[in-house]
């Protein structure tokens, strides 16, 4: 899972001001703002931030970082983030991390991203200490540190933030800053996955399939595949495939198999490109057709895949040379296309 990099406008909302003379200008800013009346808001807003108030700097940088009431401006947007960050408003703190670390509106420096991430984590902001566990998963701005990682991971999974829990769950999967544990990231993964996150999902999926802190359970493998894959996570519709195809937790069926490959695949996923290979090489749930098997083991070669390319060998030499020049050039034709309508491209 990538940082997270978007927020929510009104995040403020409980921060009041210390007089409240000006109390119900905010509200009319905040209500002009949810009916969309953007322009309505930008008026409310603007003379209360000059004024110093944190809420309304904060949502003008909000509004000035996604153009809505103005013209998008990263450098403005920072500004305003910047007068609330320094009074200690969390959610800008945070912000202006962000700002700092995609190098909008200020120069690129991972350690101004690092520094300002850090003190929204520490005032328990949870999407800050999801961002800080990753800076210090990866190395970004700080040195790479798997022990802090699961320290700020855990401070945010503990708060319920899903992302948190997976990466947590992972953590615990590979050992990285904590004894391997598969009992904990089964833990992790499930609540991840219960809040709806497809990564965690299919991430249980194979805990269940390869009895990894749970006994093994091809039934529960394909129930929580067949969540992610139907939320569109591509590795997670490959995975349901190969259950249906070898008959795992489900009936065996091949045109169900294909129905989740040709998804995976057209999504880029080399192990279904493959798969599919194999399906339409085989006749199995779908019309055999050399050609298209060849043009999806080939593009599964072409992604790493190590099984794609004796599949492909095995094709070829099952067809003539006008054959196997046509599959080419259906594969360089699909690459074009990004894999999308593939399989109408045989003639």
């Amino acid at each position: 899972m990538g940082r997270i990099k978007s927020w929510i406008l009104g995040g403020l909302l409980a921060v009041m001001l210390a007089g409240g003379a000006l109390a119900g200008d905010y509200q009319k800013g905040v209500e002009a703002y949810n009916s969309g009346n953007y322009a309505a808001a930008l008026a409310e807003f603007t003379p209360l931030a000059e004024a110093g108030d944190v809420r309304a700097q904060y949502n003008l940088g909000q509004m000035y970082r996604t153009g809505e009431g103005v013209p998008q401006d990263y450098a403005e947007a920072v500004k305003w983030y910047r007068l609330a960050a320094e009074a200690g408003v969390a959610e800008a703190q945070f912000a202006l991390g962000v700002m700092y670390e995609n190098g909008r509106g200020v120069p690129q420096d991972d350690t101004e991203a690092v520094k300002w991430t850090r003190l929204a984590a520490e005032a328990g902001y949870a999407l800050a200490q999801y961002n800080l566990g990753q800076m210090y998963r990866t190395g970004d701005g700080v040195s790479q540190d798997y022990v802090e990682a699961v320290k700020w991971y855990r401070l945010a999974a503990d708060a319920g933030y899903p992302s948190a829990q997976l990466n947590l769950g992972s953590m615990y999967e590979d050992g990285k800053g904590v004894s391997r544990d598969y009992t904990e990231a089964v833990k992790w993964y499930r609540l991840a996955a219960d809040a709806g996150d497809a990564d965690a999902q299919y991430n249980l999926g194979n805990m269940y399939r390869q009895s990894k802190g749970v006994p093994q359970d091809y039934a529960e493998a394909v129930k929580w595949y067949r969540r992610a894959a139907e939320a569109g996570y591509p590795p997670a519709q490959s995975n349901l495939g190969v259950m249906y195809q070898n008959g795992n937790g489900v009936l065996q069926d091949y045109a169900e198999a294909v129905k989740w490959y040709r998804l995976a695949a057209a999504a880029g996923d080399a192990s279904a490109q493959s798969n599919l290979g194999v399906m339409y090489g085989t006749g199995n749930g779908i019309s055999q057709d050399f050609r298209l098997a060849y043009m999806w083991f080939n593009l599964a070669a072409a992604k790493g895949n190590e099984n794609a390319p004796k599949g492909r060998d095995i094709v070829a030499g099952l067809m003539t040379l006008e054959q196997i020049a046509e599959a080419q050039e259906m594969s360089r034709r699909c690459l074009k296309q990004n894999y999308k309508n593939c399989e109408q491209l045989a003639p």
